[in-house]
């Protein structure tokens, strides 16, 4: 009788992490939802309310994927270097270009906010199970796990720009539609991206199926981002560019989550 209440043990708490991951990621979602129909002068809360719930859904997810030491690696990889990354960024104006923060978002760490570390964990988890959904081989898993989150950046900054939380200086050219942002903020974020990858890829052993809440979490953003833009934030130019650009990730994905569901769903004759 003490043997089956430790087995069933097992599959109960997992059952209930997995609850309570999606609870988060339910959150995380709905909050998102809710920052645009706000008044203006409610945003930034409502932003760093995003961030801290988006990143304690993905811990949490990382943690139910690879335990305890494999969210703690998650944090310190991703937000530790996001967050090295972002103050040598303000310090010096490498590998982004010259850049400073605005002083709305809250408590800072060397000059860099300290949600924006967050940022960078919240959204490198989903981008290395895109990666790994994507491809096997290591190089091909660190290249489109840094695509993955680098073209994210191709809808956040404009936003956040747009919203005052920093500002950019210096007369590097922008994208086509995105004339704002400097080029060299997509290349700093490529080149820290796959840093990120490259070690988180390393350190995770990879999951034998991909991460549902992770995955939902990736596609949301995408497909949210594009209609944020075109619709409620005033920033075609990124909505075009940024579904262009993330597409070519968060589309191939998405075809790919649909086939295996597909596949998985077909009852051998």
């Amino acid at each position: 009788m003490e043997v089956h209440t430790v087995a069933l043990a097992v599959p109960v708490a997992s059952v209930r992490g997995t609850a309570v991951v999606w609870t988060l990621v339910a959150v995380a979602i709905l909050v998102q939802i809710a920052y645009p129909l706000m008044p203006d002068t409610w945003r930034t809360e409502v932003t760093v309310t995003s961030v801290v719930v988006f990143f304690v859904a993905a811990v949490a997810d990382a943690a139910r994927a690879h335990g305890a030491p494999g969210a703690a690696a998650l944090v310190a990889v991703a937000g530790g270097g996001g967050l090295v990354a972002e103050a040598v960024g303000v310090a010096t104006g490498w590998p982004f270009g010259h850049y400073a923060y605005t002083g709305t978002l809250g408590p800072e760490m060397f000059g860099v906010p300290v949600v924006v570390p967050l940022a960078w964990a919240m959204m490198a988890w989903p981008a290395l199970v895109v990666a790994r959904t994507l491809a096997v081989r290591t190089v091909t898993v660190v290249v489109l796990g840094a695509l993955a989150l680098t073209t994210w950046d191709v809808f956040l900054d404009p936003q956040m720009v747009a919203a005052g939380h920093w500002t950019w200086f210096g007369t590097a050219v922008g994208l086509p539609l995105i004339p704002d942002i400097p080029w060299t903020n997509y290349l700093g974020w490529l080149i820290v991206s796959l840093a990120i990858m490259a070690v988180l890829n390393r350190v995770l052993r990879k999951e034998p199926a991909p991460s549902a809440p992770a995955a939902a979490l990736y596609l949301w953003v995408y497909f949210s981002s594009v209609l944020g833009h075109a619709v409620f934030f005033g920033l075609p130019g990124s909505a075009l560019v940024g579904g262009l650009l993330m597409g070519t990730v968060a589309v191939p994905f998405a075809i790919t989550l649909g086939r295996r569901r597909r596949d998985a769903g077909k009852v051998p004759g």
